[in-house]
């Protein structure tokens, strides 16, 4: 009976807003109800708890606003089809805006509630499952994957039940006796290196014949190789915290048909655009809103998927696949889509247990984000979510929203480009008033943004997704039509990582985005021009070039994004606070590790404490207690880099100068065991300007960036540099 009474509230109440959204009221009417919907939410934001009924009430109110929206746009605005030069780029710029709207819905959906943050259970002793601990790897760094593998050496479980492998596919059959000799002898000195390094380490060293199906085949071999009951895979370059299996493997415990447990990717350096823009330190990372939100609203819905390093799965499942899924270039997501539909649960736990790292440059950032916008479109072409058997609708709704979000590219160039049609060419792709548009399109922009607030404030800021998907549209889109064209041909490549720059300078593939902005400050010009030529047409064109105005600030702050600051810096510094000693010349003293890096450490010696005179490249020795009780050692070597003095004393940074492999053991454990740190880093930064505040920021920082880009292209950073650097010359003395 209370399930028909709920049935019927339901029917009623979508009948009352289809009434209300297809209600013919005129202009004035629309806009008053537009800013009181603007207004009501505004103030359920201020007064009421973010969560619950409050919240739900605010994005049902911007939900009518957004219908009322569409069906005006669908009904009225749509350019005749016999004006074929209007209709089709009116059309496009339609689908456009469907494809957004649906996605908004589809957000919606996803994350409205999102699951509360998990609570590990508690491993019983004696029951720990055996795992092992897979850490794929190509091309990277020797000195990465020593870190990476230390870290997960350290693990805090029992050293009986788990194995670390380093799963090499530099190293080859195929790539040690191939035809070029130069490249062959590198692969063997590869696979000597990191087989003498995983000997002195303690963990396994496994390769094999041929590099067949990238990632997910080097993954497969190395199951045919282990036993453990679950199996733990670490990207080389994502180092665990020591916490990570208690946080994670008691799920398993408890769920028998659950095959993942997901964490998410926490980076300890910046994108390019947070190093370009200078915002790592106090706002949100971009990945912070699909780790913070995005997976815990899948994991309410059973549909969390793997995302390829920091997660552990049950062998059984993979077992039932025949192993990682290989198909496409995402065989993280695939994986995970199949064991899915074969009734396989997954959890996703909201904890950083991994630091990362992420592309220095913007060149491999696209590079990345291409595997991965292609790799969704074959999932889609090969799998199609929406109608695979096995999932449930909310998993299929969930996967749609997770591959059809790559998409963006398309909506994200038609809204560039859209006002330079009437602007350039007096097409009218838009069938409206100026005071139409902007009352129904103001009301909507105003209501989309607070619902994004609502549903992703404190994970990401107003404009920086309209920013990202810009700097990623330009490259993304061919990337999408060539694999919609050719599913097979993409492939894998390995995403580089520890780059460095010298010297400041506009990235190799940043030219196109000074194009665009030169083509839309002449759309600017265009529109001053028109409005005293045509003051007949000038509410139009106000309207139109305020649009493009709005893409000429995201375009400027773009300039910033592509003109690549200098990073000579190839390891990032955490903040430690470990107490040690600092050895010289068979001395100790006693320290402070204020913070450090993969590449060194600050040390700033107690308040007490006189040291001798230093020197640079003097050698010494760092002394600390481990956390992990398995690193049978506890001393360090340091080379002495610089002394600077600050208003608490002196500060010594030294460089890590290890000659042994568990050497690396002491620094993995000194920068990454502790995932508090992360956890506190994250939090520092978890803000929500709100939209006003927020807008405000984003429009200074486009002026700011868009000043800067144009002084990277013509090279005047390199004379301010120059200029800087030149020695001062004294006054002249009076007398």
């Amino acid at each position: 009976m209370r399930k028909a009474w709920v049935a019927g509230l339901w029917a009623i109440s979508s009948i009352i807003v289809v009434f209300l959204i297809t209600l013919p009221i005129s202009l004035q009417a629309h806009l008053i109800a537009g800013c009181i919907v603007v207004l009501a939410m505004i103030l359920l934001k201020t007064f009421g708890p973010p969560v619950g009924i409050f919240r739900m009430i605010a994005l049902a109110l911007g939900t009518a606003i957004v219908l009322r929206y569409v069906y005006w746009r669908t009904t009225s605005t749509l350019p005749p089809i016999s004006q074929i030069e209007d209709f089709i780029p009116g059309f496009m710029l339609y689908i456009a805006e469907m494809y957004s709207v649906f996605m908004l819905f589809l957000s919606l959906f996803v994350v409205s509630s999102p699951m509360p943050s998990r609570v590990s259970p508690a491993i019983p002793p004696g029951e720990e499952p055996t795992i092992d601990v897979f850490i794929p790897t190509y091309n990277e760094d020797p000195h990465l994957l020593a870190s990476t593998v230390s870290a997960a050496l350290s693990l805090d479980y029992p050293q009986d039940k788990f194995t670390v492998w380093l799963l090499d596919d530099g190293g080859t059959d195929q790539k040690c006796e191939q035809d070029d000799s130069t490249k062959a002898l590198e692969a063997q000195q590869r696979r000597a290196e990191l087989q003498a390094m995983c000997e002195g380490l303690g963990c396994r060293y496994l390769t094999r014949a041929r590099n067949e199906h990238a990632k997910a085949g080097n993954l497969n071999n190395g199951l045919k190789h282990s036993t453990g009951e679950l199996v733990v895979v670490f990207d080389a370059d994502h180092a665990p915290t020591r916490d990570f299996l208690k946080e994670t493997v008691g799920f398993f415990l408890q769920d028998e048909n659950l095959f993942l447990v997901q964490t998410p990717h926490f980076f300890i350096n910046p994108d390019p655009l947070e190093r370009n823009l200078n915002t790592f330190e106090f706002m949100p990372s971009e990945n912070e809103m699909f780790y913070g939100i995005i997976q815990r609203g899948l994991d309410k819905w059973d549909a969390a998927f793997f995302c390829g390093s920091g997660a552990v799965i049950n062998r059984r499942a993979l077992a039932e696949t025949n192993g990682f899924q290989g198909i496409t270039i995402t065989e993280d997501a695939e994986t995970a889509l199949e064991l899915h539909s074969r009734g396989w649960h997954s959890i996703y736990v909201d904890r950083p247990l991994i630091a990362g790292l992420q592309p220095e440059t913007f060149a491999s950032f696209i590079g990345q984000r291409s595997r991965w916008a292609q790799g969704m479109m074959q999932i889609l072409r090969f799998h199609f979510p929406p109608g695979k058997r096995g999932l449930s609708l909310p998993q299929r709704l969930c996967y749609c929203s997770s591959t059809l979000f790559w998409l963006f590219p398309y909506p994200r160039l038609m809204f560039l480009i859209s006002p330079l049609f009437y602007l350039f060419f007096s097409l009218e792709i838009f069938n409206a008033s100026g005071a139409e548009f902007f009352a129904y399109t103001t009301t909507y922009m105003l209501v989309n943004l607070l619902m994004q607030n609502y549903l992703y404030g404190r994970y990401r800021w107003p404009w920086i997704s309209e920013l990202y998907e810009y700097i990623q549209a330009i490259y993304l889109f061919p990337a999408l039509v060539s694999v919609i064209l050719n599913p097979h041909k993409p492939t894998f490549n390995v995403t580089a990582k520890g780059e460095t720059l010298d010297e400041g300078h506009v990235s190799e593939i940043g030219r196109p985005f000074f194009i665009i902005f030169g083509v839309l400050i002449l759309g600017l010009l265009v529109t001053i021009w028109r409005l005293f030529t045509e003051p007949f047409n000038a509410d139009v064109i106000v309207v139109v070039g305020a649009w493009n105005v709005l893409n000429i600030i995201i375009a400027g702050c773009a300039l910033g994004v592509v003109s690549e600051r200098r990073n000579r810096r190839r390891a990032h510094r955490v903040d430690l606070l470990r107490r040690g000693e600092l050895i010289i010349d068979g001395t100790a003293y006693g320290a402070m590790i204020d913070d450090g890096s993969l590449g060194g450490a600050r040390i700033r010696p107690n308040a007490n404490v006189t040291l001798p005179d230093l020197t640079r490249g003097q050698a010494a020795v760092l002394r600390f207690k481990p956390v992990a009780s398995n690193i049978a050692i506890d001393s360090l070597p340091m080379t002495i880099r610089n002394v600077e003095r600050d208003p608490d004393g002196v500060l010594i940074g030294a460089e890590f100068a290890p000659t042994e492999p568990m050497h690396h053991r002491l620094i993995a454990d000194l920068i990454f065991a502790n995932s508090d740190q992360w956890k506190k880093f994250q939090e520092s930064r978890r803000r929500n300007p709100g939209v006003l505040r927020g807008t405000v920021n984003f429009v200074r920082t486009s002026i700011f960036q868009t000043g800067r880009g144009l002084s990277y292209l013509v090279h005047l950073h390199k004379l301010w540099r120059e200029r800087r650097q030149r020695p001062v010359l004294a006054p002249a003395k009076r007398g």
